[in-house]
């Protein structure tokens, strides 16, 4: 006969299977449309340079608005936040499935954008208030790391296969049952809010400041405009400023005295630009140096994505348990960190198994291992109430770093090129050259952020709530992770 307790254990599970699957379907379009954007260009008439912006329109509202969305999770309810996003995000993917031209598929994105801020800034908070029990926090967080970092590797593979195998409106049209599935079995298996639906006062001004800070400086950081990149600046420090007077603030600064959360922060940062990269990157590798196709380029991504998912789901938990956050941490960042290592070395003539297939491995594991004690990290000092805004806080970082790696890095490989074309190099070995540099620099990243989350992370013991004891009985001991 089930029990109540069981009952709910399989209620918290089906919510977290669902979150996990409406945060997959936002993370895998940030990379989902790299392989398709050839055939994007020639259909709809993109020239090379704005071609970019089907990448960035998703980019900068993406990044604008995750502060925003997790302070609305907050004080609206983040059950509503969440199903308010997935039909955002799904009706944005039929319109970016059917756009007749540019100027309409990069609207579409924008919303996109939108849609996929609100959804990705409250999961996470939702998942730390569905499980409490410290061991299933560790699993449940292995499940959510998977899709955080399993999602760009996916959306390469799904961008790749359906694009060779369909079209690329595909990449889009595939989003609308799984919203549609989504949204249904989140009305039902979700929590309540708690939060009753009330006049609330938000802080415009400082989400104003913020929301104009973050995307000017995404602007900025995929267009390499300095100026505007200054201009985030001075919004960021009109913001910080703005926070510390007023009485009913966006973003409590107090937030950034908790230690954990800004050392996770650091590490999300450098962890993200390594990775965004990384995927970014090699798929251009096999796509111009090896001469993949794009269906060629989403199969060569399957070996991360089973690895990625062994490791978050199976793996990172029991590591979490055992020896604590810090640990599996480093191990893991060490071992992305070996991966791009290992992909500067790649040659003009590479082949899968001995150059490509090892790094995809390690790249596996390492994320795979790595992304579950991050998150934990991060969300660990936070009280309840502040949780949505802490998950936007997270996610807002990664996808930041990310930006920012990638800008950083593509510029290096070019700059490479150029000099070595220059100085006489082939077209093809010259480009290569460029890849290895930005690679290399991927891999001291990833190296840094594994160094600063094993000398500066001080995780408190992940502890259970105390139960209501009768007479003199005793709590149960808890494993502790620190």
């Amino acid at each position: 006969m089930t029990t109540m307790s069981e009952t709910a254990s399989r209620s918290r599970w089906l919510a977290l299977y669902v979150l996990c699957l409406g945060d997959l379907m936002i993370v895998l379009d940030s990379s989902i449309v790299n392989v398709a954007l050839p055939s994007i260009q020639e259909d709809l008439g993109f020239s090379q340079s704005a071609l970019a912006w089907v990448v960035n329109a998703y980019l900068l509202t993406f990044g604008g608005f995750l502060l925003l969305s997790g302070r609305f999770g907050d004080l609206l309810g983040n059950k509503r936040v969440f199903l308010t996003g997935v039909v955002a995000f799904t009706a944005a993917s039929v319109a970016c499935g059917l756009a007749p031209s540019a100027e309409l598929l990069v609207v579409g994105r924008a919303v996109q954008g939108l849609g996929g801020a609100a959804v990705s800034a409250v999961a996470l908070s939702l998942i730390m208030g569905l499980f409490s029990d410290p061991a299933e926090r560790a699993k449940a967080m292995g499940f959510f790391g998977f899709v955080m970092s399993g999602g760009g590797a996916v959306g390469v593979l799904l961008g790749g296969v359906l694009t060779g195998l369909l079209s690329w409106h595909w990449i889009f049209w595939v989003n609308v049952p799984v919203g549609i599935g989504v949204w249904l079995a989140a009305r039902r298996v979700l929590p309540g809010d708690e939060v009753a639906v009330r006049a609330v006062r938000i802080d415009v001004l400082g989400a104003v400041l913020v929301t104009g800070a973050l995307m000017l400086s995404v602007y900025g950081i995929v267009s390499s405009h300095w100026v505007l990149l200054a201009g985030s600046a001075v919004l960021l420090a009109a913001f910080v400023g703005w926070e510390s007077r007023t009485a009913e603030p966006l973003v409590p600064l107090r937030l950034f005295r908790l230690r954990n959360v800004v050392v996770s922060q650091v590490v999300g940062v450098l962890w993200a630009a390594a990775m965004f990269a990384w995927f970014f990157l090699a798929a251009l590798y096999l796509q111009q140096v090896l001469g993949y196709g794009a269906l060629e380029v989403g199969l060569a991504f399957v070996p991360t994505s089973v690895v990625m998912a062994v490791c978050s789901l199976r793996v990172s938990d029991k590591l979490v348990m055992r020896f604590g956050i810090r640990p599996p941490l480093v191990a893991g960042l060490s071992l992305a960190a070996a991966s791009l290592a290992l992909f500067s070395r790649a040659p003009v003539d590479g082949s899968f198994v001995t150059d490509v297939l090892p790094s995809m491995l390690l790249l596996g594991a390492g994320a795979g291992i790595a992304f579950n004690p991050v998150l934990l990290a991060a969300m660990g000092d936070v009280e309840p109430h502040e949780s949505g805004l802490a998950s936007g806080v997270v996610n807002t970082s990664f996808m930041m770093g990310g930006a920012l790696g990638l800008a950083v890095l593509v510029s290096l490989s070019t700059a490479r090129t150029e000099s070595l074309a220059a100085g006489g190099a082939a077209p093809l070995e010259a480009l290569n050259g460029g890849f290895q540099l930005a690679f290399a620099v991927g891999a001291v990243a990833a190296a840094l952020a594994a160094l600063v989350g094993g000398v500066f992370l001080r995780p408190e013991p992940m502890t259970m709530p105390e139960p209501e004891l009768d007479g003199d009985a005793e709590p149960e001991a808890c494993p502790e992770v620190a």
